[in-house]
């Protein structure tokens, strides 16, 4: 770690620490001011996200991610005046008891400190992670992609004004220049940062996983399977199978693999009709390519190969492999799935009680998009990431998910013997 870096991060973990002593009123009041602020800087914000888009083909499906709008900077603001309305989860008790010797212990919420965030070209995430950040009283080393570069520069520019207005050391966050000199810094930053959280795709959660030498919490790629059962209602299907494809094909939560029971097959024309309208490139196995053919576009319609069902598409792209048991559905999903979101769309309750208890992803949905898998959809105000490992926070992370806690301990002269 160079100087420079270490410098940086030695004023974050010492700006850290204030914000256990802000009032949880003014804590809420600089958010509200953030949102303001947002609502006041649209021009400001949307110049520099033009000088990004710019330089990205537009048929480039993380352009999306990556485009701020005027809406999408409405919506921002929205979810910022949200996490600001949440209770804060610090000094939550979570458990308590007194021991027979009248030690008094509790068991209380604390934030981790500093949290360091890896991410891809989302700017919109700036705001999210900053959000959930100070309201949970953890300070924040951001890391953004060269994409976003000028968005997220404008951003952090924003909060550190309104930080500076509130009388707010603006060390509490800090935006790391776009190099791969700054993500290795980061990532053995022993002793600053408390734990590394990557957005991004698998082979970024990849490379922080296999170099960090800080704890890491694993976020974000997502290998999402709808399993259509024999006894599912076609209609229903085709919404969920649209809506979880097509919605933000970029996003993590989108439809990668529809599963579908051999038994029908016979539907698959109907269900797939309508991602057609969209361009949807569906690479099927050879059972589904025949049920398909005449009945979706040839030129959308490609074979499967080895790779298919691995494939975290984040584009205009789907699989589809054809089962003929729910077991069947649940052993390709324990093969091939990412454990972050799955579906499964069937009128028979047993079937949906199997596949919930049997699939081990975050999220498992019955008759629903796995377009809901969102922090914000889940009440959380926003999210810090979709957490798809086991130990420590799964799913959403909320406010809750980025604190640890600490042991309270109270006697009255108590001594062991």
């Amino acid at each position: 770690m160079d100087d420079n870096m270490n410098d940086v991060f030695g004023r974050v973990k010492a700006a850290s620490r204030s914000l256990n002593a802000l009032p949880d009123g003014e804590n809420r009041a600089v958010l509200m001011r953030l949102a303001d602020a947002v609502d006041a800087s649209h021009e400001m914000l949307l110049e520099a996200n033009a000088m990004d888009v710019s330089r990205m083909d537009v048929n480039n499906p993380l352009y999306d991610r990556l485009l701020l709008t005027d809406d999408r900077l409405d919506s921002i603001a929205m979810d910022i005046r949200n996490v600001a309305s949440l209770p804060s989860p610090v000094g939550e008790v979570i458990e308590e008891r007194i021991l027979p010797n009248g030690l008094n212990i509790r068991r209380v919420r604390v934030p981790f400190g500093v949290i360091g965030v890896i991410y891809e070209a989302r700017p919109n995430v700036t705001f999210d992670l900053f959000s959930l950040c100070f309201r949970s009283r953890n300070a924040c080393v951001l890391k953004g992609g060269a994409d976003a570069a000028n968005s997220n520069e404008a951003v952090v520019s924003l909060i550190h004004g309104v930080l500076d207005r509130c009388g707010i050391d603006r060390n509490i966050v800090s935006l790391l220049p776009s190099t791969h000199d700054a993500t290795a810094a980061l990532l053995n930053a022993v002793g600053y940062v408390d734990v590394c959280i990557p957005r991004g795709g698998r082979r970024l959660i990849d490379f922080v996983r296999d170099n960090a030498r800080i704890p890491v919490i694993e976020t974000g790629a997502g290998v999402v399977s709808v399993y259509f059962d024999r006894m599912a209602d076609a209609d229903m299907g085709a919404d969920i199978i649209m809506n979880a494809k097509t919605r933000r094909v970029s996003v993590c939560n989108a439809l990668d693999t529809l599963i579908v029971h051999r038994d029908r097959l016979g539907d698959l024309p109907r269900l797939c009709s309508r991602l057609a309208e969209r361009g949807v490139e569906i690479h099927a196995d050879e059972e589904a390519f025949r049920a398909l053919e005449g009945g979706y576009p040839s030129d959308l319609l490609a074979g499967a190969d080895m790779s298919t069902y691995a494939t975290e598409w984040m584009d205009y792209k789907m699989g589809i492999r054809t089962v003929g048991s729910i077991e069947e559905a649940v052993d390709h999903i324990a093969r091939y799935g990412s454990g972050h979101s799955e579906c499964i769309v069937t009128s028979d309750n047993a079937a949906a009680e199997y596949f919930q208890r049997e699939v081990d992803a975050a999220c498992v949905y019955v008759n629903a998009s796995t377009g809901f898998t969102d922090g914000a959809q889940f009440g959380l105000g926003a999210e810090i990431g979709i957490s798809t490992q086991k130990l420590g926070p799964r799913g959403p992370m909320g406010l809750r998910e980025i604190c640890t806690y600490r042991y309270l301990i109270n006697g009255s002269g108590q001594t062991r013997s």
